[in-house]
């Protein structure tokens, strides 16, 4: 069973001054997410990946398609209680103290009085690195640590499903690292883990899977090692012997030259001859080594404007 299932999802905005015209932020969008997976819905700025997760959640309606979260229909109210949910700018009630605010969500969510009264806040708070804070009122946290308050609301009663927007969003080194460690360590206790972002270094170190969307539309997507096996292409040549760049200078993508030695890099279909050319010259072959693409490399060729071109004018 998938976790989330989403068939034909599209959001339309009236826009103008007559509101007769109409904007599309999501355009029929087919996805899965498989149960107990980490998947990384990926996009720049305004690519529709927020208005994708407020649908998911009923918090706006959208204008065709349907999905499901755990077999359930999204909108059914029974299926919140699994969910747990981070959006991208949350807010809360600035004079409330930390364990006061889980408390309250914990009790929106269900969770019996006891449960609520025994460990498990202290718990959660500790495990986002909110747990000396005490009585200590949210209008005095920082940043930070306001977006770890917002963490641990959504993880507060033990969902099935984690649901994130942008958790990675301003946040220095260290924080990006505490979160991708919290979001590891809720997939590895069985979690559905799907977010949001625009910061590819995070989501190729943490994702099973991605999908990447832009304008509203999912241009591509896949097991994050397969997409970056089938971007690359290329291989590096390291030989001895800069006198031999010249003559193959047209077979070659980019070359550097540190001393005698020669750091070059070739299309996997000129490998073959650039080595046989070598060969010919007698230069001292070191190294080939075929080079793996990166997921910034998937990215940008679905997200390019060569791409879109391509796909207006086949």
């Amino acid at each position: 069973m998938h976790a989330i299932e989403i068939q034909g999802l599209s959001k339309d905005y009236r826009v103008g001054f007559w509101k007769k015209k109409l904007q599309p932020a999501l355009k029929s969008l087919d996805l899965t997410v498989a149960s107990g997976e980490a998947f990384g819905f990926l996009g720049p700025n305004g690519a529709g990946k927020t208005t994708t997760l407020k649908l998911l959640m009923g918090i706006i309606f959208p204008s065709s398609g349907t999905a499901s979260i755990l077999g359930q229909h999204y909108l059914d109210p029974a299926i919140k209680k699994k969910i747990g949910f981070l959006p991208e700018q949350p807010y809360f009630y600035d004079y409330l103290s930390a364990p006061e605010l889980l408390g309250y969500y914990a009790q929106l969510s269900g969770m019996p009085a006891q449960e609520r009264r025994s460990q498990r806040i202290h718990a959660v708070l500790e495990r986002v690195g909110l747990g000396d804070t005490g009585n200590k009122q949210l209008r005095k946290f920082s940043k930070g640590m306001l977006q770890r308050v917002g963490i641990a609301q959504a993880i507060i009663h033990d969902p099935e499903v984690v649901v994130l927007d942008e958790p990675m969003s301003g946040r220095d080194p260290l924080g990006r690292h505490e979160v991708r460690e919290l979001m590891q360590s809720l997939k590895d206790e069985g979690k559905t883990i799907f977010f949001s972002t625009h910061i590819l270094s995070d989501a190729e170190a943490l994702c099973d899977r991605v999908g990447v969307i832009h304008k509203g539309e999912l241009r591509g997507g896949g097991v994050v090692n397969d997409l970056r096996s089938n971007v690359a292409g290329k291989s590096e040549v390291i030989f001895e012997g800069a006198h031999g760049v010249a003559k193959v200078a047209d077979l070659l993508s980019e070359s550097h030259v540190t001393g005698g030695t020669v750091r070059a890099i070739v299309r996997s279909s000129d490998l073959d001859l650039l080595l046989e050319k070598l060969r010919q010259q007698r230069v001292r072959l070191i190294a080939v080594t075929p080079l793996q693409g990166t997921l910034e490399d998937y990215f940008l060729s679905k997200t390019s404007e060569k791409t879109e071109s391509e796909a207006v004018h086949p």
